[in-house]
């Protein structure tokens, strides 16, 4: 046997028996020796890419949605480079991938050889381990075998967050080999050699969970009943119901991201939704006394700046990664430790150590008061005109409960943030907030349909739609069925929030960068349904038509840019006006 299979498929065979579930190959000569080993193993589920930046955001969004390592095969040389992107977003929103990248032997770096990069350490500290693997040899000793399976284990181990870092996200392993690199008939070991130490042993990483400690109860006990006007903040991550168990106990309004796992999840009554159409021209009469925040932070800018303007007495970070995520750099307490567990404690302790019912939140009162103003002043106003939010709220109304949603970056996000409140509907909703880049949504939203094994729903603006039109080769190729909404103003509708919006011509030639395109040519290519909206009957009609078909389509939303950002802020004028009505009534 070629040294080369016999390497690859020792290292493939240890990955499936240490968990790997998945993998994302594109094709190439280098990686012939794990592509084949891969496509052997009927333990892993294989998902091919013709473009290597597809196939690493397909695997991002599969990673994303299951939680757990997928892995991700090239070549040599920029097939390499072009991964760079989407290991970004995995590191910065700590999903965890593994990189497998092909390279050339030793003798050939630095040496002017062809498709011969500098690949050891290629991604730097976006990746929270990197190996140049050993070159395979003919009759290796031992232990260079045991090596071999138990860097197996610890790559997807330390991808999973159960090594050192205790945090998801990316590890690089590089391989070189030497030609040949197809299986060969020689036989240099036998079957028995090859695969019984693989059998005799299986290699198991495991980690226990942080608690928070006693100390650490106890002061947040005295805060909770001591400090009234409390505020939960839920920012990126999936929460746990006893976080919105926290805020019914403690009755501190819960601030809920729409990636955080705590607004779409049917409990529409705990949670605070439209705060950044509230917050935009009204503060909240009291300052705040304690603020618990659990995961990243939060995509709002309102929300942001009204924690910046109001600085509570104290504000409590709760993450289990260690990862310092404070942009205001206001936090004074961080507290490394599974929200769960810190939220399953305290409401015991509330539930059996406290005497008598704590005293009202005025703060939460006062909030959750706006929110409901602001909720029905949406619900109102928000379908009276056509525009890009009102399209993405009548969208999400059409959503079959249970559903699966990837939202693109840019205004996509924002208006689902802004105008989208929560129900009694669950929506599990993912979007690529770590560098909230435009590139590769398309795959991505493809890999978490590949992951739920469900229709998968994306909401998208027209550039971040172009940006990863090949994509979508990834439909028919691996059989998932998605719904694209996209949204069309012609440019980059983001920019009409910028001040730059004044200064033209240079604003629409280098901004907003109108490209006059329509999508019908894309789904016919790739093999999708289409359909046109530009009013409220045609959109109506085509997500009746394909929310819960067995197909997959591309909905083309056609908006107008300075109508969209002028009604958006004509809604948001209504609310503030709801508001100073309110206040002048309660007089």
């Amino acid at each position: 046997m070629n040294p080369n299979t016999f390497y690859a498929e020792t290292f493939v065979d240890a990955l499936a028996r240490a968990g790997l579930d998945a993998v994302c190959i594109a094709p190439g000569s280098r990686s012939t020796p794990l592509t084949l080993s891969f496509a052997k193993h009927e333990g892993i589920k294989k998902y091919t890419h013709l473009d290597e930046r597809s196939a690493a955001f397909f695997a991002l969004g599969m990673a994303m949605a299951s939680d757990k390592p997928v892995a991700m095969v090239c070549t040599s040389g920029t097939a390499a480079a072009n991964f760079f992107p989407a290991i970004i977003e995995a590191n910065m929103s700590r999903v965890p991938l593994l990189v497998l990248t092909a390279d050339r032997p030793h003798e050939l770096r630095h040496s002017g050889a062809n498709q011969t990069i500098d690949q050891v350490k290629l991604y730097g500290d976006h990746v929270l381990w990197s190996v140049d693997m050993a070159l395979p040899e003919v009759n290796p000793p031992d232990v260079a075998v045991r090596n071999l399976r138990t860097m197996a284990a610890r790559a997807l181990a330390t991808a999973d967050g159960r090594m050192e870092f205790r945090r998801k996200g990316v590890v690089h392993l590089n391989f070189p080999f030497r030609k040949p690199l197809e299986p060969e008939k020689e036989v240099f070991w036998s079957e028995k050699d090859i695969h019984q130490p693989i059998l005799m042993n299986r290699e198991a990483i495991e980690t226990g969970e942080l608690e928070p400690s006693f100390s650490q109860v106890n002061e947040f006990m005295y805060l909770i009943e001591n400090y009234r006007n409390g505020i939960i903040v839920c920012g990126t991550g999936h929460r746990s119901q006893s976080v919105i168990d926290l805020g019914q106990k403690t009755g501190y309004p819960i601030f809920a991201d729409p990636l955080s796992g705590t607004r779409y999840t049917g409990k529409s009554d705990d949670v605070i939704s439209t705060y950044e159409t509230f917050l935009q021209h009204h503060e909240p009469s009291r300052g705040i006394d304690v603020i618990i925040r659990f995961g990243s932070v939060p995509a709002s800018k309102w929300l942001n700046q009204y924690i910046t303007s109001h600085r509570p007495k104290q504000y409590i970070h709760v993450d289990s990664t260690g990862i310092w995520a404070d942009d205001t750099q206001l936090v004074d307490w961080y507290i490394s430790a599974p929200e769960h567990a810190l939220s399953d404690i305290i409401d015991y302790e509330l539930r059996q150590n406290t005497p008598v019912p704590l005293e009202k939140n005025p703060l939460g009162e006062e909030i959750k008061n706006l929110n409901e103003l602001t909720i029905a002043v949406i619900k109102s106003k928000i379908t009276e005109t056509f525009f890009d939010a009102a399209a993405i709220y009548s969208t999400w109304e059409h959503l079959p409960n249970g559903s699966s949603v990837f939202v693109g970056n840019s205004n996509s996000i924002r208006h689902i943030d802004q105008f989208v409140p929560a129900s009694e509907k669950v929506v599990e909703v993912y979007a690529s907030r770590g560098a909230s880049g435009i590139d590769g949504q398309v795959s991505t939203a493809l890999g978490i349909g590949a992951a739920t094994q469900s229709h998968v729903y994306a909401i998208l603006g027209d550039i971040t739609f172009y940006h990863d039109m090949n994509g979508l080769l990834a439909v028919q190729r691996n059989g998932i069925t998605a719904t694209f909404i996209v949204i069309n103003n012609n440019g980059g509708g983001i920019f009409e929030r910028l001040p730059i919006r004044e200064h033209d011509p240079y604003y629409t030639e280098y901004f907003t960068t109108p490209h006059g395109l329509t999508f019908e040519h894309a789904a016919a290519m790739y093999g999708l349904e289409y359909a046109l909206a530009d009013d409220f009957d045609s959109l109506d009609a085509a997500l009746d038509k394909y929310m819960n078909a067995d197909v997959s389509s591309i909905i083309e939303v056609k908006t107008d840019i300075k109508t969209d950002e002028a009604r958006r802020k004509e809604i948001i004028e209504l609310v503030n006006q709801q508001i100073r009505q309110s206040l002048s009534d309660n007089e």
